[in-house]
């Protein structure tokens, strides 16, 4: 299949319908960057720019940092060489008013965006997929009971710390949080689909079925 270069891609889902897999897969495939708010922020703040700097400020009171922070932060991640031949933004916006301001910022720029890619999932599925995550304590690594075999220790292959699931992976939790997704992401699925250039795609199956279901929904495919 043939491919538009210069991808610009949005890329939304719930928590636990492995948008961050499929976004790291399609970074690859196009030689683009991937690009999500934490890493970025991180980044801004690892480096002390002003606005790392003003970030940092709001994380060190354990606040919030602010939608203009986060959204200026954007702004120069996007004006940046890094960016100059597509980019994949994971998980943002969230909002319609941070999706305003991102339209804001790529007329500014000259930039189209190619394609938003909402995946979808079974919210039964979801809980189960995220229910059954473990997490180190010692090292971060993820493991799911689903699909890794683990030590009967409950130790980390990786690091022998301890494994265990993060409050937010627990049911009643994850039920709360999709609930919130939804609620927060419906108007901006509208908002781009009104643009005409929102793409549903189901995020059930194995990873290679759902990258093949995005690559196929992509602008450029020609078959």
């Amino acid at each position: 299949m043939v491919y538009e270069e210069r991808m610009r891609i949005i890329l939304f889902g719930p928590p636990g319908v492995g948008k961050g897999t499929q976004a790291n897969l399609l970074a690859e495939k196009f030689h683009i960057p991937q690009i999500s708010t934490g890493d970025i922020l991180r980044e801004a703040v690892h480096k002390r720019t002003p606005l790392g700097l003003k970030a940092k400020s709001y994380m060190d009171q354990g606040a919030l940092v602010p939608d203009q922070v986060i959204i200026e932060i954007i702004r120069e991640t996007l004006a940046s060489e890094k960016c100059a031949d597509g980019f994949i933004l994971d998980g943002f916006p969230r909002t319609v008013g941070q999706a305003e301001a991102l339209d804001a910022i790529l007329r500014d720029l000259h930039i189209k965006l190619d394609v938003v890619i909402d995946l979808a999932a079974d919210e039964n599925e979801i809980v189960r997929r995220l229910s059954n995550r473990l997490t180190c304590r010692q090292c971060g690594a993820v493991y799911n009971l689903a699909t890794n075999t683990l030590p009967q220790d409950n130790k980390c292959p990786k690091c022998g710390g301890e494994l265990y699931q993060r409050d937010d992976d627990k049911p009643e939790v994850v039920r709360n949080r999709l609930r919130v997704y939804h609620e927060t992401t419906a108007p901006v699925r509208t908002y781009y689909a009104q643009q005409g250039i929102l793409r549903s795609v189901d995020g059930m199956g194995t990873i290679a079925d759902v990258q093949q279901r995005i690559l196929n929904s992509l602008p450029g495919n020609r078959g």
